[in-house]
């Protein structure tokens, strides 16, 4: 498979991976952790939490408002969670304890877009995904560091 179709972040953050994904579980959370500026709010029929092969949808806008279903496809509980859209590609974030250069302990967490195993790859680069997720994802791990500890910027 083509790594180029992989694009991964990660970042340090200073809380527990149980706060970190307890955030990440909540689909009413996504738009205010997201950094591409797409993700509008969670659908309100679907679940609160997420838990493996969970169905939640999600009002987004690139240009026109829409609506995306997607499905939770990998799943385990404060370490790793991923939900595929239709398309096929994958939005997964992985979460390990860590311990910071000064010491803080906190968790590393990589977030990832994964569009390896989608077909029909021509269209993701021609409608600039590959140039824009790495900037929307750093923006997005930056929001949810902001949120978890209580940083200036995002209300929480």
């Amino acid at each position: 498979m083509n790594n180029r179709y992989l694009v991964s972040r990660e970042r340090f953050i200073p809380a527990t991976p149980e706060r970190i994904f307890e955030l990440l579980a909540t689909p009413a959370m996504h738009s205010v952790i997201d950094g591409s500026g797409t993700v509008k709010g969670a659908q309100p029929r679907g679940p609160e939490r997420l838990s493996d092969g969970a169905r939640f949808g999600m009002e987004m806008n690139m240009a026109v408002d829409y609506r995306i279903l997607n499905t939770v496809c990998e799943f385990e509980e404060g370490r790793r969670i991923a939900w595929r859209h239709f398309y096929g590609h994958i939005w997964r974030y992985l979460l390990e304890p860590a311990t910071g250069s000064d010491g803080t302990t906190g968790t590393r967490v990589t977030e990832q877009w994964d569009a390896r195993a989608v077909r029909g790859k021509v269209f993701l680069r021609l409608a600039g995904y590959l140039r824009r997720h790495p900037t929307s994802i750093d923006k997005t791990l930056t929001r949810l560091d902001q949120y978890v500890t209580g940083a200036a910027g995002v209300a929480n």
